[in-house]
């Protein structure tokens, strides 16, 4: 008989595999990512039909294959329906989960990311933001970047925000001035200070040369990325600082924020991330 072994874990993708299986990768605390066959769970009456849909949290009973393994029973312990009945939150999740399967290992425990993830799901469930993210995108964005951020950091691959990746500077930022400005660069890692004379770095002949710089940020956009370090994001983060007119909005900073996440996580995993087009589409205003 094959071997067996117990885990508990979320599911993070399905596919159809065969005439009536799927085959769902799992993250688990014990096993780092798992693939599994779930025999039978395209049928109408399978006991696992439910328990294999996205973000259910089983306690699992699997047979060891040769080639891809089995369950054999899953008892759901946690499921968040609250993410599929907002679009904007499903995607989100979805978003994140692409990011966790880009940092997530095999036969290795994963039990930081496997926590993190399933706190950063039961925000994003309980997050109040409207049906239609365009009357107000803030919610979703500073949750996704925020999540974004602690997934890199748990990885080691965090971008610097706070000090100058070149001078190690602290940089802190200047709300009071409109042209205030730094720079992000996905190449160095984080940010550099834009007037800084420690910009330059030796190339590979020994030259000095400017780094590539990727995108220009203000002093509340670099605030905002600031306050993702933290364990939790401030309700300042949603409203506007002291400094800055009301009629203000930060709907474009979080943009921005959320799109150099995005194009430094993809750097690093070397993929993109699909649902983040999903994102752009249901956020279709002038940000």
């Amino acid at each position: 008989m094959s071997r067996t072994y117990k885990a508990t874990g979320i599911n993070l993708k399905s596919m159809p595999l065969g005439e009536a299986d799927r085959l769902v990768t799992i993250l688990t605390p014990e096993w780092g990512l798992i693939r599994a066959v779930a025999p039978g769970s395209r049928k109408p009456k399978s006991q696992l039909r439910g328990r294999i849909e996205l973000f259910v949290v089983n306690d699992l009973l699997i047979a060891k294959g040769k080639s891809l393994d089995k369950i054999i029973q899953a008892e759901t312990q946690q499921s968040y329906p609250g993410l599929s009945r907002n679009l904007g939150k499903l995607t989100a999740s979805q978003y994140l989960s692409e990011v966790v399967l880009g940092l997530a290992l095999s036969e290795q425990p994963q039990i930081e990311l496997y926590d993190l993830f399933n706190e950063h799901l039961r925000r994003l469930e309980q997050l109040s933001c409207a049906a239609n993210l365009q009357a107000s995108a803030v919610p979703i964005l500073s949750h996704i970047a925020h999540g974004v951020f602690h997934l890199l950091a748990i990885a080691g691959i965090a971008p610097q925000v706070h000090r100058c990746c070149l001078s190690g500077k602290s940089l802190a930022p200047n709300l009071s001035d409109p042209h205030w400005r730094v720079q992000f660069t996905v190449e160095v890692g984080g940010i550099i200070g834009e007037n800084n004379p420690d910009n330059l770095r030796p190339s590979p002949t020994g030259v000095l040369t400017q780094p590539q710089l990727k995108r220009s940020l203000s002093g509340i956009e670099l605030a905002l990325l600031q306050q993702l370090t933290a364990a939790e994001l401030h309700p300042e983060s949603q409203e506007l600082p002291g400094t800055l007119q009301p009629q203000t909005s930060l709907d474009a900073p979080w943009s921005t924020v959320e799109k150099l996440l995005r194009s430094y996580a993809q750097y690093h995993l070397g993929k993109s991330i699909r649902s983040a087009i999903l994102m752009d589409s249901l956020l279709m205003t002038d940000l």
